[in-house]
């Protein structure tokens, strides 16, 4: 079997850059778009997507694989209204950054038929720039691409298709649990982005929103601050769907930098940045 079409609902940054990226690579099936109309023409024009919708029900139709590539909130939403109209020779999948509550979702959803119709997915790739204005056929090469499916079930001759294409788009797949990847994305994506928020609003709050830090603080302060642009409405449902590790984590920081402020004039001062040097060694 070779996937006839494929839907993507949601042609922002991820969606449309993943449509950008097949196109790119020979992908001789039809892509369906769906979102908002000017989304779509913008989608349309630069190639990402040969069909628009803005009707998710017609978007699925004919689609042998639907990829739901919105924020983790109207992932949740979708799986709710879209899972009863799609037929069970449709594989569904999605790109959501936290994955615990999808999974609980679609399991609601799916019932006994999750393993063949679910696949839950998240490639670590991104910017700090958010739309379909963004887009770029190489988002994802040398990507790390996260699956999150029961381990112990066969994958369905979809489900590898599917995989087929994350590879072809230059991603590195790998399988794991859905509660460890909630954990370990909340040390190394959610933590970071929380941290370079408050650094810039920290800055904003010390020097005023006109002061202009970033081209007098050298090349660590641009760094540490570019994720800070990132918006609002994709980290709230982050935020809100994996709060327990990413308060955990953030918890953890907090007593690390209060550590640190106690000790700017002793040796323990080193000894935290002994500490650190060991994950670049690693």
């Amino acid at each position: 079997m070779s996937l006839r079409q494929l839907t993507i609902i949601g042609t922002g940054l991820i969606g449309g850059s993943f449509g950008l990226a097949l196109k790119k690579r020979g992908f001789a099936g039809t892509i369906v778009g769906c979102d908002r109309g000017a989304i779509l023409e913008h989608a349309q024009s630069i190639g990402a997507i040969d069909v628009a919708r803005v009707n998710p029900v017609e978007a699925i139709l004919g689609s042998q694989v639907v990829l739901l590539a919105t924020p983790v909130g109207s992932i949740i939403e979708m799986i709710r209204n879209l899972g009863p109209a799609i037929t069970d020779d449709v594989l569904l999948t999605d790109v959501g950054s936290t994955k615990l509550e999808i999974v609980a979702q679609a399991r609601h959803i799916f019932g006994a038929d999750y393993d063949h119709r679910f696949l839950p997915g998240h490639p670590i790739a991104g910017k700090e720039h958010s739309g379909i204005e963004f887009a770029d056929p190489d988002l994802f090469q040398g990507a790390l691409w996260y699956f999150t499916p029961d381990i112990n079930r066969e994958p369905t001759t979809l489900a590898r298709e599917f995989a087929g294409l994350v590879g072809c788009v230059g991603a590195h797949i790998a399988a794991i649990d859905p509660a460890e990847h909630d954990r370990l994305c909340a040390w190394t994506s959610h933590l970071p982005q929380m941290l370079s928020t408050a650094l810039a609003a920290s800055l904003v709050e010390e020097f005023g929103p006109d002061a202009r830090l970033l081209e007098n603080g050298g090349r660590a302060l641009t760094e540490m601050t570019r994720i800070a642009g990132s918006p609002y409405s994709m980290w709230r449902d982050i935020a809100l769907t994996n709060q327990e590790n990413l308060s955990d984590a953030l918890l953890k920081v907090e007593q690390r930098l209060a550590h640190i402020r106690e000790n700017l004039k002793t040796r323990e001062l080193e000894s935290e940045f002994d500490q650190a040097h060991k994950l670049r060694n690693t």
